[in-house]
């Protein structure tokens, strides 16, 4: 690696995201810790997303444009930006959220403090027109693979690890959750714990078009990705169930905000 290399390198697919991408490359600028790179991965939008990056381009030499040749969906477009990553740590930022300005730096430093490989954040929220809410989903200080099955407590936007533990799950499914499986595999197989830095240095846009906001669509692809990451039948019906309540209860908070 290069000694000129970033440190971080910043994930970010985007389509038809001309209404929130501005906000969330503005959030990615204004980080304390400045060693990183931006790759953003346009997907054949049909709106103005591909010229507002091309004008961000402008404005900042660690802005990477990469545009895929077909619409290839939100799975393998982090595919193609994280085969042309350079830094040794990958984080991911969805197009609609956006970060605390401290949020690389603290990460960074939580991460070295606990020889920790895999952390992720707690995570703020806002409504579609950027209003944030009073809710806010903790990070637990520590989580193992059987923990994670009962619910996904892990924001993608709010993970930061390092590289080659991604290098051996390439995502490639629409139909699940592909970061849930992820990080369920990694846990499984690379890594046993992932290490949370609880405070809120993510905020997460909620959106009913969102694949998540969707219930029973959701429900569907939670549970193909019990059967994704091995387990059988009945062990995916119990998890199934704990991921269920536990998703009901962060569902009825987030509507008493």
């Amino acid at each position: 690696m290069s000694a000129c290399a970033p440190t971080v390198s910043i994930i970010m697919p985007a389509y038809n995201a001309e209404a929130y991408i501005r906000q969330a490359i503005r959030s990615v600028r204004e980080q304390t810790f400045k060693n990183w790179e931006l790759i953003l991965i346009e997907d054949c939008s049909t709106d103005n997303t591909l010229s507002l990056i091309q004008e961000a381009l402008t404005k900042d030499s660690r802005l990477r444009l990469i545009q895929n040749p077909k619409n290839l969906g939100v799975s393998r477009s982090r595919n193609a930006g994280m085969d042309q990553a350079k830094g040794k740590w990958i984080a991911f930022l969805d197009s609609d959220d956006c970060w605390a300005p401290e949020k690389l730096e603290k990460q960074l430093a939580f991460a070295k403090a606990n020889h920790c490989p895999f952390t992720f954040t707690g995570s703020g929220f806002m409504d579609e027109n950027g209003n944030r809410l009073s809710y806010y989903l903790p990070a637990p200080k520590r989580l193992a693979f059987r923990q994670l099955l009962k619910q996904n407590l892990i924001s993608c936007s709010s993970v930061l690890i390092r590289r080659d533990l991604l290098s051996h799950f390439p995502a490639d499914s629409e139909r699940i959750h592909e970061d849930f499986a992820l990080w369920l595999q990694i846990l499984k197989e690379r890594t046993p714990t992932a290490m949370g830095l609880d405070e809120p240095l993510l905020i997460y846009r909620l959106s009913a078009a969102s694949k998540s906001g969707n219930k029973l669509k959701a429900a569907c692809m939670t549970f193909r990705v019990y059967r994704y990451v091995g387990l059988s039948l009945p062990a995916a019906i119990y998890y199934w169930g704990w991921y269920t309540v536990r998703s009901l209860r962060k569902y009825g908070k987030l509507k008493g905000r």
